[in-house]
Parts: structure tokens; C-alpha cells; sequence
């Protein structure tokens, strides 16, 4: 018989396996997994926390979810639930995930960063993920979603996103 602390760790490395569908990152580094619960023995309850309430991933999100859970041998049935409070923010995502976004060109707001209230200068603190250069600029603060900014570097030339901090 398999115990239950065996299947919530097949579980959560599973989780580690599903890539957010926006980011490349998994859903367990960007900090999306709040909390993980066996009911019955073979109902796997999983609950998420959204980057922000209109994000339009999370029906692919579930669905992923549901599918790789499913599949593992203990679990008859997976639900995912998803909650707004606490709410998530770029401190969630873990060091690895942080390094998976950089390398594609995504930086992080932590959380001393308050680039909502910065004037957009020549030199910033965010540096370029390419050519680590500070010599970047704010080109836009909407990105491709209300958790991203869009930088673009003096030195490289390149543009890159950037993960701000939403507070609530």
C-alpha cells in the first residue's frame, strides 16, 4: 500500500513537470501551487494561486493539471481549485525559477523594487538579462499580460520583459 506522503510527493513532482503556458517556467517555480491535499485516498485536491485574477491561462493551466495528476497511477481523480487570497506576487517565484525566466529573457521585480514609481531613465536597476548591461529603459509598463513590463536595452539593443510586483 502506498502511503500518502509517497503520493503527495509523485504529486508534486509532477507539478514541477507542467509549464506555465505564458512562461517558461513550471507552475510549482513560478509559486502558482498553494497547496496540495489527498481526499479519499485517490482524489488529488490541488489549489493555485492566479499571477493576477483575468490571467487568461488558467482554463490551460487546470486542464494541464488535471491531465498530468490523472495520469499518475494512486489518483482516480484530480480537482484544482484556484483563490485570490492570499494573492500571488513575483516574490512566490523560486530561485530556479527566476534563473528559467532570465535565460529567456524575463527579469523579476523583488521586492525592495518599486518600478511602478520610477521615472523611466537611461541607466536602471534592472539590468539586461542578454548583456547584463544597466543601460535599459522602460519602454512600456504594459506588457503581453498585466504582470510584465516591457525594457529595452541601450547596449544590446534588445528588448526584454519584466516581471513587476503586483500588490494588492
Amino acid at each position: 500500500m502506498v502511503n500518502q506522503s509517497d503520493i503527495l510527493k509523485s504529486i508534486n513532482a509532477a507539478l514541477c513537470e507542467i509549464t506555465d503556458p505564458e512562461l517558461p517556467c513550471s507552475i510549482v517555480d513560478l509559486g502558482l501551487v498553494e497547496d496540495v491535499r489527498i481526499h479519499k485516498g485517490h482524489t488529488a485536491i490541488i489549489t493555485l494561486l492566479p499571477t493576477f485574477s483575468g490571467c487568461p491561462a488558467l482554463d490551460m493551466i487546470t486542464n494541464d493539471v488535471t491531465k498530468r495528476i490523472e495520469d499518475l497511477p494512486q489518483i482516480k481523480s484530480c480537482r484544482v481549485d484556484w483563490i485570490f487570497n492570499p494573492a500571488w506576487t513575483t516574490d512566490r517565484i523560486s530561485e530556479a525559477g527566476r534563473a528559467s525566466l532570465k535565460a529567456h529573457g524575463v527579469t523579476v521585480a523583488k521586492h525592495e523594487d518599486q518600478l511602478e514609481n520610477q521615472v523611466p531613465l537611461t541607466t536602471s536597476v534592472i539590468a539586461c538579462p542578454f548583456c547584463k548591461s544597466n543601460q535599459t529603459r522602460l519602454d512600456s509598463p504594459f506588457g503581453p499580460t498585466r504582470c510584465r513590463m516591457i525594457y529595452y536595452c541601450e547596449a544590446c539593443q534588445n528588448s526584454f520583459e519584466h516581471m513587476k510586483r503586483l500588490d494588492v
